[in-house]
């Protein structure tokens, strides 16, 4: 009995260690106002500026605010990117992550995403307000 009891607390022991530890994704989220103006780029930006340029085609950009946080697989987070500004991230189907961008209580935009590490993702949004002036949110993941 005693060594049946021994062999069924090792067995629990070593499935514990070869259970997968759960999956995470650290995502950061920049919000940046994209101008038609000419005029220099914010210098936070410039790692990102050519892909902006490409993507967006504007003339000059601005950093706004940025949040960073994990995305466990079984849950989702929420980065507040400023100007009342927020993306929530849960895992979706496959490799792919669900992004919903928020603007006060207003949904803006839902849809997937999936990021290879350092390669930005660029989300193109609303008017600032500012004639010629829209928001983006740039996503990455390491």
């Amino acid at each position: 009995m005693r060594l049946t009891c021994l062999t069924f607390l090792c067995l629990i022991g070593l499935s514990a260690l070869a259970a997968p530890a759960r999956a995470t994704t650290d995502v950061t989220a920049i919000l940046v106002t994209a101008s038609r103006q000419p005029g220099d780029s914010d210098r936070r930006l410039a790692p990102y500026e050519a892909t902006l340029r490409r993507i967006l085609r504007f003339e000059s950009f601005k950093f706004v605010g940025q949040d960073r946080g994990t995305v466990p697989d079984d849950g989702d987070t929420t980065l507040n990117v400023g100007a009342g500004q927020s993306l929530a991230i849960a895992p979706g189907d496959g490799n792919q992550l669900a992004v919903t961008w928020r603007q006060g209580g207003r949904t803006l935009m839902r849809t997937g995403l999936v990021l290879r590490p350092g390669v930005p993702a660029i989300l193109g949004g609303p008017g600032t307000g500012t004639e010629g002036e829209v928001y983006a949110i740039i996503v990455t993941t390491r």
